[in-house]
């Protein structure tokens, strides 16, 4: 029996020998994208996929509540289950503040040079990265989408551009693609995967890894000072005070917007 060659050779190409193979298969398929789409720079939005829609989150919220005055007495599940649902209602503002975000940054982008034009890129998943992608799209420019396959099956958002949707296996990869072409990002509220994906480019610029000029907005001011104690960082003396001017904290659409647009206009 003939055997096929072995670029052909689904077996070999999903072994564990081949794993170089699809490593760089997942650098030069997006490149070649990339560059057909003419995308040399992007703004990076990254936060929660547990995030929703204010008009969801608010639907929810009601219909519990309506639910719920039917009974006498609300028992300790109840309560949870609305209080849950009133902490999704509140964090949902971030949905909002994200797409009205990326589709300023998309508008501006659109009438700037096309060497200096600025992409709109996300994890493509749901909540904070659908957002982004639904701003940038509405406000009629492209949006990417850097997905990675997981256990529960995350899909891409519909407002992807079909032409950059991306599926990563290796999270090593994505995270390269996030900062290769990035000029800026923008971190909104989010858990593990946003801390890991903050604190892994705050590290490769604080060691200078990194040494592009590349603002960072940490959205959302209140939340990220609850959940990570910066100055307690460097009253033990683990950061330095100098480390706290890394990033900047942002409130607003126009307030981070305001931030970027002086930052890559300044170093364009």
């Amino acid at each position: 029996m003939k055997q096929p060659k072995a670029y052909k050779n689904s077996k070999f190409l999903s072994s564990p020998m081949a794993r170089t193979i699809r490593i760089l298969s997942e650098f030069l398929e997006p490149l070649s994208r990339f560059r057909k789409e003419g995308i040399s720079n992007t703004i990076v939005f990254f936060g929660s996929s547990r995030i929703l829609p204010p008009d969801v989150a608010k639907k929810q919220l009601q219909k519990l509540k309506r639910l719920h005055l039917k009974s006498s007495q609300l028992t300790q599940s109840q309560k949870n289950k609305l209080e849950e649902a009133d902490v999704k209602h509140t964090m949902s503002i971030y949905y909002k503040d994200a797409y009205i975000l990326s589709a300023m940054i998309t508008k501006w982008a659109k009438s700037l040079p096309a060497s200096k034009h600025y992409v709109v890129c996300s994890g493509g998943g749901p909540g904070i990265m659908e957002a982004a992608n639904k701003g940038a799209i509405q406000a009629k420019g492209k949006s990417i989408g850097l997905n990675i396959s997981l256990p529960y099956e995350q899909e891409s958002n519909r407002f992807i551009s079909k032409e950059l949707s991306f599926e990563f296996h290796y999270f090593f990869m994505r995270k390269f693609w996030f900062i290769y072409l990035a000029k800026a990002l923008i971190m909104f509220p989010g858990g593990f995967g946003t801390l890991d994906e903050m604190c892994e480019v705050l590290t490769l610029i604080q060691t200078k890894k990194v040494r592009k000029h590349l603002p960072i907005i940490l959205y959302g001011k209140d939340y990220w000072k609850e959940i990570i104690n910066f100055d307690s960082l460097v009253k033990h003396q683990m950061i330095s005070k100098s480390d706290l001017k890394l990033f900047k904290f942002a409130d607003t659409p126009k307030e981070a917007f305001d931030y970027l647009k002086k930052e890559l206009s300044r170093k364009s």
